[in-house]
């Protein structure tokens, strides 16, 4: 029998869930409202490679072609930002968010050229000199080790070759498929202890304001950014990838990122300098 789960309303929202809902969701429905489309379907056959060379554009940047777009199908009237779905992402969106947040964060689900992701704000240049026990969020640096628990390197040994893997405007996007068996995590779609609007220190797994995999419990700290190790699972060649920390459950390594920048208008793009970064799931 699958395992049900409370839902995580938005903290404003008076709303119902879907009328095909009830107040709880097991992992079959997780699966299905979380990231029902034919992108998806596709990309789940083809993988991230695979797809992202129909869906990427030829070349140019004209301004919107790579955007984020926000990603609430059947949560449209409980997550924050269901009113925004498949509307493009702006930084402000977050801001608004955070500001309501204990820890200064926020974040949503999303679609990148046809790939699941999750955007999260943290607002760590307010706080990054602060003293760590005010409970307010912060990016940290740090090193990461590969699926064995080996040290391989630091977080700053890859954004010191490419500072456009720091968090740009507070902002840092993850590829949303987990290293355990691909599944799609989500950022507080449940409520439990590790969904909490929580914050400490060191990439541990106590305390809230994590990325949570429904279908096996994997936890992941967007505000630990760490190096990381991978493998292609058509090809079993490896890679080194910065990304966020795993911090509990089977997934064996943390969730790769994508570099990200503001338009003109204030809107999220992401890059694609790193696509072999996403080919665990190929």
């Amino acid at each position: 029998m699958a395992r049900d789960y409370d839902l995580k309303p938005a903290p404003s929202s008076e709303g119902a869930l879907d009328a095909t809902m009830t107040s709880s969701v097991n992992r079959r429905q997780f699966l299905r409202y979380g990231f029902n489309t034919a992108t998806g379907v596709l990309a789940a056959s083809l993988g991230v490679l695979g797809f992202a060379s129909i869906l990427l554009p030829p070349g140019g940047t004209n301004e919107g072609e790579l955007g984020v777009k926000f990603w609430a199908k059947g949560r449209e009237d409980s997550a924050w930002y269901g009113a925004k779905h498949e509307q493009l992402m702006s930084k402000q969106d977050f801001v608004d968010e955070a500001a309501k947040s204990n820890t200064e964060t926020s974040g949503a689900a999303g679609i990148w050229n046809g790939v699941p992701v999750v955007v999260t704000y943290v607002t760590h240049s307010k706080y990054a000199n602060t003293p760590v026990s005010n409970g307010k969020a912060r990016f940290q640096f740090t090193e990461g080790v590969d699926e064995t628990g080996k040290t391989i390197g630091h977080f700053e040994d890859l954004s010191d070759a490419d500072p456009r893997l720091l968090p740009s405007e507070n902002l840092v996007m993850i590829f949303g498929r987990c290293t355990h068996l691909c599944c799609i995590p989500g950022w507080q779609l449940v409520s439990n202890s590790f969904t909490d609007d929580s914050w400490s220190p060191g990439g541990g797994d106590d305390g809230g304001t994590k990325l949570f995999c429904i279908c096996h419990s994997s936890r992941f700290d967007p505000t630990v950014l760490e190096m990381n190790t991978n493998r292609n699972r058509s090809n079993g060649s490896t890679f080194r990838y910065a990304g966020i920390r795993k911090a509990g459950g089977p997934a064996p390594v943390g969730l790769p990122i994508i570099p990200v920048v503001l338009n003109a208008s204030g809107g999220i793009e992401g890059l694609t300098d790193y696509l072999d970064w996403y080919t665990y799931c190929d």
